[in-house]
């Protein structure tokens, strides 16, 4: 097992993969923290020394191997998902705490096989459901929720069932989970789809006294994600995870602040904190939690391809 770092000791963090989401979330975030020594890695080599001039971090790697030679101890995976089970494997038997991005895996067998031998290894491994850490769900969670509504919309982007609730309805099943006041006693399904392409989608999850509805039009016409959650006859609306507003008698209305950046209204800085705070005090994180939404999200593709 590595041994954890002196307080004052630079943590020696990997970035692997450096598309998009870790190019406009996760580096931005990244190279603003202090005590850091930042280490990226990508096949990319071009893209490498672009990103890690861009934000003059010395450590660049195409293998790795020799990433995890150089002695890191945590590392952030964003990857191509058909990739995060053998990058993660060799990060955890190397006794590395991982971070990885939603989904674990495109299977329920791939993302339970992690979860497994992270807990076999006694490492940390979390997933980036970063909507659980996002202050407007967060404070709806303290809200009567009899019922849950969440829209997850977008345009012209009808695609194949299994990779569209992996990749995107996810986020709507693992909020959901995150928001309901107590056991899920029934799941149902209805979707409809053309052309072997899923175009909308309805989840409902119900239990004692609530009702929570997962809502994805890919074909919607608007890109938007509105959540809605009632009880005790209030209402709250939160639109793209920044207005808010308020229902009881006359409507009132907050707004994002002009300074507040977008990474912390969508919960990626205190997830990213939440991770490396674990890390540093040498606390494990377990992911069997988001397991039990990847199962979710499984039994969600089933019933569709089933239909």
């Amino acid at each position: 097992m590595s041994p954890t770092p002196a307080p004052d000791a630079l943590l020696p963090v990997a970035v692997i993969g450096l598309g998009d989401i870790a190019q406009k979330a996760y580096l931005p975030v990244l190279t603003a923290l202090p005590g850091l020594d930042l280490r990226l890695m990508t096949r990319d080599r071009a893209k490498l020394d672009r990103i890690g001039d861009a934000y003059r971090l010395d450590h660049r790697y195409t293998d790795l191997g020799d990433l995890i030679d150089s002695g890191v101890r945590a590392a952030f995976v964003h990857a191509a998902t058909d990739q995060h089970v053998p990058i993660v494997e060799r990060l955890l038997t190397a006794g590395i705490d991982v971070y990885v991005d939603k989904p674990l895996d495109y299977t329920v067998e791939g993302a339970r096989q992690l979860v497994d031998l992270a807990e076999k290894s006694g490492r940390s491994l979390m997933v980036g459901f970063n909507r659980r850490h996002a202050p407007s769900y967060v404070q709806a969670k303290e809200r009567p929720r009899d019922l849950i509504v969440l829209q997850k919309n977008r345009e012209g982007l009808a695609e194949a069932a299994r990779p569209l609730v992996y990749d995107d309805f996810i986020h709507v099943v693992d909020t959901l989970r995150f928001l309901v006041p107590g056991e899920i006693e029934h799941v149902d399904v209805r979707s409809r789809s053309r052309g072997g392409l899923l175009e909308h989608l309805v989840l409902t999850l119900a239990g004692d006294g609530f009702t929570a509805l997962g809502i994805m039009n890919r074909m919607s016409g608007s890109t938007e994600e509105i959540l809605e959650v009632s009880g005790s006859d209030s209402k709250r609306e939160v639109h793209n995870l920044a207005e808010v507003i308020d229902h009881r008698g006359q409507p009132t209305i907050r707004r994002r602040g002009d300074w507040v950046p977008v990474a912390r209204q969508r919960g990626i800085e205190q997830v990213v904190t939440a991770f490396l705070d674990a890390v540093r005090a040498g606390r494990t994180l377990d992911a069997r939690d988001a397991l039990r939404t990847h199962e979710l999200c499984e039994l969600i593709v089933e019933r569709i391809e089933s239909a």
